[in-house]
């Protein structure tokens, strides 16, 4: 086993001459590792962009919303495709090493600043609105991030609030045609959907819902990160 110290993961560790320098060897597959072939690999990539792009679309109902979770969301990315343009970094925390994708990470933070510049107008109340033509991009860019450095499973930490509020939809959709179907009536899980119309309908101000929602994409980034040490 090989420790690697933070001097040595970052680069600045002792110099002088002399010094002996540790190679970084590729790390290797444990056996039984199922590895995908570029038709799979392309099926599940071109399901999670347009996946994402969707529910982020969805996402958007509310002043301050979309905007705000994809800050946090951006800035994630940002900081996974910083490691996995590190080779010392990316061995250190056993994430898939991806050549050149450091440019990446000026794009998530292009998109970060983006957000954060556009959630100052789009607070409650909005003066701006960020639509369809917005939303889509930029749920469709988190995704295709992901997606480039290999990151697809903690994508699904990261926009949580997304995925939520797309399967709060499906459910509430596929459970009122289930039920016309079945009882003659059609009969619904929530009160209104997307989840964040739901609470409202349970007596939360906008404020509230868009805050708390806030707090548990906070959360999710965090979870996502420090799962990388974790493994």
């Amino acid at each position: 086993m090989v420790f690697i110290d933070l001097h040595t993961l970052f680069g600045i560790g002792d110099r002088r001459p002399g010094r002996a320098t540790q190679k970084i060897q590729p790390l290797e597959l444990a056996p039984g590792v199922w590895q995908m072939g570029l038709i799979t690999f392309m099926l599940l990539g071109s399901f999670m962009i347009a996946f994402t792009s969707n529910a982020v679309n969805l996402t958007d109902g509310l002043d301050g919303l979309a905007g705000g979770t994809l800050l946090i969301a951006a800035f994630a990315m940002m900081v996974l495709t910083w490691i996995s343009a590190s080779q010392r970094a990316s061995y250190f925390l056993m994430v898939p090493y991806v050549p050149g994708s450091g440019e990446l990470m000026v794009i998530a933070g292009a998109m970060a600043g983006a957000c954060l510049g556009f959630l100052w107008f789009n607070v409650a109340p909005a003066q701006i609105f960020m639509g369809d033509t917005g939303s889509l991009a930029m749920g469709g860019l988190l995704a295709t991030i992901a997606v480039c450095v290999r990151q697809e499973a903690l994508l699904v930490l990261i926009g949580g609030v997304f995925y939520l509020e797309a399967l709060s939809v499906i459910m509430q959709v596929g459970w009122f045609k289930f039920t016309r179907i079945r009882f003659g009536e059609g009969r619904r899980i929530l009160l209104c959907a997307p989840a964040h119309h739901h609470f409202q309908q349970a007596g939360w101000k906008e404020t509230q819902v868009v805050g708390r929602f806030y707090l548990i994409a906070i959360t999710l980034a965090i979870v996502a990160l420090v799962s990388l040490k974790l493994r």
